[in-house]
């Protein structure tokens, strides 16, 4: 039984507990009431801007502002040979290779539009599709890496057969976030699941190779000489697909050596490329091509691509005289955001603007140009390039929706002040397809007999009027 003592110990210490308690009520309750009064003191001072001017405030500025690259080509470089250096004799003039062999990557990336992102010690991260977002930074990225390797085989001293520095090299293609840094040298930190797997795939790999990841490998198979490398384990991923680059096809690079890039790469390389050029054409051409073109418009450029690829390849056109004409079809009207009359002139000067800054050779655009004016009425082809652009940029005289496309060309013109009447529209129509000829034997068999039914709904539309 609890003596007396005891009970009064026991009631003593929950009074010192309950009064513990009730000191600590008194002191959340008092700092509640000083927020509450500052809370009242901030919905004053709010109360005197609008939703909008607190909305603009509370906006991140634009270059604080986190980026989400939808599809960007890490690579993650480690230079190896520093457990070998300890002792050897050389050991100043390989620090001092190392050294130029920095530099020499710096180039290299440059050189492709790789952008370094990061150095650690002697660990490097770049990535391609950053300073400009592109589709072919998979490549980008790929071609600077052998070059990397190729650099580091060639850091040779003293007479070494062997490179004493080797770089293991892992490459990831995904999706990540830039958050700017404000550096023009450095402009973005990257950060996401595929910079962590860029790493892992660097890390993963042997000295002296490239390691691929399966995302990478889908982008790039068609240009360069892959092997499987194994599977790596990632959290939450299962295993991963690795893939070893042992250089550039036979088939695409010079003299089938796999190291230098040839003119059928570039020109695959550049078909591939056009979609960036047809993206940014189309967002100029959709802001700047007057309202009032209702046939030299959007649909009427995206249909003489698509019919010069048809044409070239039934005509059995190589890939290199499809890319040109593909290039010459996407700008062929781009001149009309500048003026109507002489639009090709202008056409074939925006083209060798826009094709300059991706590092097209002269020649090919001198040919790009040549195409856009052979589009000048009335067409007057010289050679099958010249054939194939002007059937499909007329491709529509033999088609089944002529008079609906027709009138949309007779509304423009009308607009212009340059037809009368749609009853002399029709005369003129019907003079220039009678005598209008197809020059390639695909444009003739797909679209001649159909021009022939187009010739008699005419003088039917005539015959009507007429009468009427």
């Amino acid at each position: 039984m609890e003596s007396i003592e005891d009970y009064i110990l026991r009631i003593t210490k929950l009074a010192n507990r309950n009064k513990e308690l009730n000191d600590q009520l008194q002191g959340l309750v008092g700092r509640y009431e000083i927020i509450q009064k500052q809370n009242e003191k901030y919905l004053n001072l709010l109360s005197e801007y609008s939703y909008e001017e607190i909305e603009e405030r509370l906006r991140v500025p634009s270059k604080k502002r986190v980026k989400r690259f939808k599809m960007v080509s890490v690579l993650h470089a480690t230079i190896n040979g520093f457990d070998r250096i300890r002792g050897n004799a050389h050991s100043q003039k390989l620090i001092d290779a190392l050294d130029e062999l920095y530099l020499r990557f710096d180039d290299i990336a440059k050189k492709y539009g790789v952008l370094k992102v990061k150095t650690i010690g002697d660990t490097f991260l770049f990535a391609g599709g950053v300073l400009e977002e592109n589709r072919t930074n998979p490549i980008d990225v790929v071609n600077t890496a052998l070059e990397m390797q190729a650099a580091a085989n060639n850091c040779l001293i003293n007479g070494d057969t062997e490179p004493f520095w080797q770089v293991s090299i892992g490459i990831h293609t995904g999706p990540v976030l830039g958050e700017p840094t404000g550096k023009k040298s450095s402009p973005f930190t990257l950060t996401g699941e595929s910079v962590n797997i860029a790493s892992r795939m660097g890390m993963a790999c042997k000295a002296g190779e490239i390691n691929i990841s399966v995302m990478t490998y889908e982008l790039i198979k068609e240009f360069f000489k892959v092997q499987d490398n194994g599977k790596m384990p990632a959290r939450y991923k299962g295993l991963l697909d690795m893939f070893k680059v042992e250089g550039i096809l036979p088939a695409l690079s010079e003299n089938g050596e796999g190291r230098l890039p040839n003119r059928n790469f570039n020109t695959k390389y550049n078909l591939i490329q056009f979609m960036d050029i047809q993206e940014e054409l189309l967002d100029i051409l959709e802001q700047k091509l007057p309202e009032n073109l209702y046939y030299h418009n959007i649909k009427h450029t995206i249909d003489v691509v698509t019919e010069v690829e048809l044409i070239g390849w039934a005509e059995g056109l190589s890939e290199e005289n499809i890319l040109v004409l593909k290039l010459a079809a996407l700008f062929h009207d781009s001149g009309h955001t500048i003026d109507y009359h002489d639009h090709e002139m202008h056409s074939a000067k925006i083209a060798r603007d826009i094709l300059k800054n991706y590092n097209y050779p002269k020649e090919q655009i001198d040919t790009v140009c040549r195409l856009i004016l052979s589009t000048q009425f009335p067409p007057q082809p010289k050679d099958i390039l010249e054939q194939v652009i002007c059937d499909s940029d007329l491709d529509y005289l033999g088609r089944s929706d002529f008079i609906p496309v027709s009138n949309t060309l007779y509304q423009e013109l009308k607009e212009r002040s340059m037809i009368g009447t749609i009853q002399e529209w029709n005369h003129k129509q019907l003079a220039f397809i009678r005598m209008h000829q197809y020059h390639t034997e695909t444009a003739r068999n797909l679209r001649e007999v159909n021009k022939q039914s187009q010739i008699e709904r005419l003088e039917s539309l005539l015959e009507l009027s007429e009468r009427t």
